[in-house]
C-alpha cells in the first residue's frame, strides 16, 4: 500500500477572506463564514489521481462529537448528515484542489481540519490546519442573514460609530471605536464565550449550542458585565472612580477588551450603559452577528415591572428615594438581527440585548434577546426579558408629593414622557435615525397604544399570579387610582434657559407661569437645582430658593434666577447635568411640578488633518482646545485613537494651561487601513470632565 505524504497545504487565505468578507480582520488565521464554500489545495510528495479514499474531519471545542454537531466526518462528494461536504476540483499532478462546504447552521468557533487516507487496511491521519468559522449575514440560509448590502456594511463591517447621549431635547453624538477587526479582538470574543458560566459547567454542551445567534448573544449579554462570571466590564454609577477609569473617558472597545484579556480576565473598571453596549456591539460584530447601538431617552427602570414609575418629592421639590424605580435621561442597549426559531417568524428581525447589569434574568444579570416586534405588540410573556424592555419604553410616569407615610398627593405631570427619540446611527452616515416606531405605536393615548399597554399589563398580572415571580400585582382599585389623571392645576409653567449654558459660566434661567383662570392667584414657588447623574439620581444640592408670585386673571409672569459657577463647580458630575425643579402651589388647588434637565456645553475642540491620508504614509493632525475655566489647570492629557489609524491609544501630556487659554497640539498618524476612518480625540483633565471630538478621514490605499 501507498502512504501519501502532504508536503504543504495552501489555504488560499486572500482568496477565501475576500470571498467570505473577512479580509478586514488583522489576523494571519484563516477566517471563514458558515454556509459558504472555501478552497484549499493539498500538495503531495507523490503523484495522486483520485481522492475517493479521502475522509475529512472538521471538529471544534474540547470534546468534539458527531451527536453534538461539533464534529463532522465527510468524504469527497458525499454530504455528511450535518451538512458538511467536499468536492474535488480539476487539479495538476501532485496536488489536489478541494472545495469544502460548511452548513449554514454550523457551530461557530475555532475548528481543526484533518485528513484521513485509507490505503489498503491502514489509515493515516494528517492535521491540515485550523480555521475560525463565523456567522454569515451574506448567506440566505443563515439565521443572521441580512438582505441589504448597505446594512451589512454598516452593522457587520463598520468598525466605528456614534452613540447618542444627553437629553431628549439636547441629543449629543459621541464617537465610539468598535474596532472589531483589530488585532486580538476576534480571539478575545471567542475567549469571552469560553469564560462563560455555561462553558465552565458543561463545555461540550455549550459549544454545541453556538450555532444559534439567540444562544450566543444571550451568553455575550451576561459576559460583557462582571456581575456573575468575572465578565469584561465592572459597572459603577456612584462615588469616585479613582480605582479605575471614569466611564466617560473610554472612547472605544479595543482598549477595554485588550485590558481584560491581557489582565488574565480581571474585570475592567469601570463602565456605564454606553460602555457595555459599545463593547457588546464589538464582540457580536466580530462574530458576524449584525448589531447596532440604540439609545432610549427617558428610559424607565421598572424594578417591579408593574408598568408604572413612581417618583416622590418632598414639599420643597427634593427627589426622595422611596422606590427602586427610576427614569434615566438616556439608556443605551443593543439590537442584533436574526430570526427567532424559538418564537416564530413574526418575531424575526431586530432583537434587543442589554449587557448593563440592572435586573437578573433566570438568575443571571443579562437581558435579551427580546424581539422588538414582541415589545411593540405587548407580548411581554415571550423570551427573553421582553417585559423589562417593554417597561423601559412604555411605563407611565407618576409624580407624588410625599407629606408623610400616610399622606401623599399626586402631582400633575406628563405621565407619558417615557421612551422618547429612540435613536441609532443611520446606515452609511453619522446622522441620527429615529427607531421609536419599531418599539411602539404612536402615543398621546392612541387607541392602539393603550390597547397594547392593557394587553401587556394583563399578561404581567397573569404571570405574577400564575407563577411565583417578583412581579407585584397592583390591586384593581389602586391601579385605577394610579391611572386616573391628577387634578389639573389652575396654572401652567415652563423653565426657560436664557442661553446655552457653558461650563465655567453662570447659568441664567427664567420660570414663566401662566394663570389659566380669571381668578387672582398667589403662587408659592420652591426652586431647587441639583447636580445629577445621567440616571437622574441626585448627587448634590446646588441651590434652593423660595419665591411668591402674584398672578392676575390669565396673566403670564416670569421670575429670573441665576445658578452661579462658584455654586455648581464643586458639585457638578462628570456628565455635567443639572436638574432644576419648581414646585408651584396655590391655596386649595392641585400642585404643579415643573422640571428641566440642563446639560452644560463642552468648550470647543477642533481637529484638522494636515494633508491627504494614505495607507502607510505619515500625516499630521492638529488639535486646538481651550481651558474653559477662569483658573490655571495642570496635568492634562490629550488622547487619540481610531481603528485603522492608530494601533494603540496615543497620549500627549499638556503640562499647564492659563485661565481660558487656547492651546494647539500636533501629532502624526500612519494609517494602516483604507476606507472611511474615525479619529477620536479626547482632552482629559482632573479639573473638568473630558472634552471630546472626532473627525472622519477617507484613507486612500497605498500606491
Amino acid at each position: 500500500f501507498l502512504v501519501l505524504k502532504i508536503s504543504n497545504v495552501n489555504w488560499h487565505s486572500k482568496l477565501n477572506k475576500n470571498a467570505h468578507h473577512t479580509a478586514d480582520y488583522s489576523s494571519t488565521e484563516v477566517i471563514l463564514r458558515r454556509g459558504q464554500p472555501f478552497s484549499i489545495t493539498l500538495n503531495f510528495q507523490t503523484a495522486v489521481q483520485c481522492g475517493d479514499n479521502f475522509t475529512f474531519i472538521a471538529s471544534t471545542g474540547p470534546s468534539p462529537a458527531e451527536a453534538l454537531q461539533t464534529k463532522s466526518v465527510f468524504n469527497i462528494s458525499e454530504e455528511d448528515a450535518s451538512g458538511w461536504r467536499a468536492t474535488q476540483e480539476p487539479s495538476e499532478s501532485g496536488c489536489m484542489n478541494i472545495t469544502i462546504f460548511s452548513p449554514a447552521n454550523a457551530v461557530i468557533g475555532r475548528y481543526k481540519l484533518k485528513l484521513q487516507v485509507l490505503s489498503g487496511n491502514k489509515v493515516s491521519s494528517t492535521l491540515l490546519g485550523q480555521f475560525v468559522l463565523l456567522f454569515n449575514p451574506w448567506c440566505p440560509d443563515d439565521d443572521v442573514y441580512m438582505a441589504n448590502e448597505k446594512e451589512r456594511r454598516e452593522y457587520v463591517l463598520n468598525d466605528s460609530g456614534i452613540i447618542f447621549q444627553g437629553l431628549e431635547k439636547h441629543i449629543q453624538e459621541e464617537a465610539w471605536n468598535y474596532g472589531q477587526f483589530e488585532e486580538d479582538i476576534l480571539d478575545i470574543s471567542l475567549a469571552i464565550l469560553d469564560r462563560s458560566l455555561n462553558h465552565r459547567e458543561d463545555p461540550a454542551d455549550d459549544v454545541s449550542k453556538r450555532n444559534s445567534p439567540v444562544y450566543v448573544s444571550r451568553v455575550i449579554s451576561a459576559m460583557v458585565n462582571s456581575n456573575d462570571e468575572k465578565g469584561v466590564v465592572e459597572g459603577k454609577w456612584k462615588g469616585k472612580f479613582s480605582s479605575g477609569t471614569n466611564p466617560l473617558q473610554w472612547n472605544g472597545s479595543v482598549t477595554i477588551l485588550r485590558k481584560w484579556y491581557r489582565g488574565r480576565y480581571k474585570p475592567v473598571r469601570y463602565g456605564q450603559c454606553w460602555v457595555f453596549a459599545g463593547v457588546m456591539c464589538t464582540v457580536l460584530r466580530s462574530l458576524g452577528i449584525p448589531t447596532r447601538v440604540i439609545t432610549n431617552f427617558n428610559s424607565a427602570h421598572d424594578s417591579n415591572v408593574n408598568l408604572s414609575i413612581d417618583k416622590y418629592v418632598d414639599t420643597s421639590g427634593k427627589t426622595l428615594r422611596l422606590t427602586e424605580d427610576s427614569v434615566w435621561n438616556f439608556h443605551v442597549w443593543n439590537e442584533s438581527w436574526f430570526i427567532r426559531r424559538d418564537l416564530g417568524s413574526f418575531y424575526d428581525g431586530w432583537q434587543v440585548l442589554d449587557a448593563t447589569p440592572q435586573e437578573r434574568s433566570k438568575g443571571i444579570y443579562r437581558c435579551g434577546p427580546a424581539s422588538t416586534r414582541a415589545i411593540k405588540e405587548g407580548d411581554v410573556n415571550l423570551d427573553y426579558d421582553s417585559s423589562f424592555v417593554f417597561a423601559a419604553v412604555n411605563a407611565d410616569y407618576v409624580t407624588w408629593i410625599h407629606y408623610s407615610k400616610k399622606k401623599k398627593k399626586k402631582v400633575y405631570s406628563d405621565t407619558r414622557k417615557i421612551g422618547k427619540f429612540i435613536s441609532t446611527k443611520a446606515v452609511g452616515t453619522n446622522s441620527r435615525m429615529d427607531v421609536t416606531v419599531n418599539y411602539k405605536y404612536p402615543e398621546a393615548g392612541s387607541l392602539k397604544e393603550r390597547k397594547v399597554y392593557k394587553k401587556a399589563l394583563k399578561l404581567l398580572h397573569a404571570r405574577s399570579t400564575g407563577k411565583r415571580t417578583k412581579i407585584t400585582r397592583p390591586r384593581r382599585r389602586s391601579l385605577a387610582a394610579r391611572r386616573q389623571p391628577a387634578q389639573i392645576p389652575s396654572i401652567s409653567g415652563k423653565l426657560i434657559l436664557n442661553a446655552s449654558p457653558v461650563i465655567g459660566q453662570d447659568i441664567l434661567l427664567r420660570l414663566a407661569l401662566r394663570n389659566l383662570t380669571s381668578n387672582f392667584k398667589t403662587v408659592k414657588v420652591k426652586l431647587r437645582a441639583s447636580a445629577i447623574f445621567y440616571t437622574r439620581r441626585p448627587k448634590a444640592e446646588i441651590l434652593q430658593l423660595s419665591r411668591s408670585i402674584k398672578l392676575r386673571s390669565e396673566e403670564v409672569k416670569g421670575t429670573s434666577f441665576k445658578i452661579p459657577y462658584s455654586q455648581y463647580k464643586n458639585s457638578l458630575m462628570d456628565d455635567r447635568k443639572i436638574l432644576v425643579t419648581a414646585l408651584c402651589e396655590t391655596k386649595e388647588e392641585a400642585p404643579l411640578l415643573v422640571e428641566k434637565d440642563i446639560v452644560l456645553q463642552d468648550p470647543f475642540l477642533t481637529i484638522k488633518v494636515l494633508g491627504p491620508a494614505v495607507v502607510h504614509k505619515a500625516v499630521g493632525v492638529e488639535v486646538t482646545f481651550t481651558n474653559p475655566l477662569s483658573e490655571v489647570v495642570t496635568d492634562c492629557v490629550l488622547r487619540a485613537e481610531g481603528s485603522g489609524l492608530l494601533k494603540e491609544q496615543l497620549r500627549i501630556k499638556v503640562a499647564r494651561m492659563a485661565p481660558r487659554e487656547s492651546s494647539t497640539v500636533q501629532f502624526e498618524i500612519i494609517p494602516y487601513k483604507s476606507g472611511t476612518r474615525q479619529l477620536q480625540v479626547d482632552f482629559v483633565c482632573t479639573h473638568f470632565s473630558d472634552i471630546k471630538g472626532f473627525v472622519m478621514l477617507d484613507v486612500a490605499p497605498s500606491q
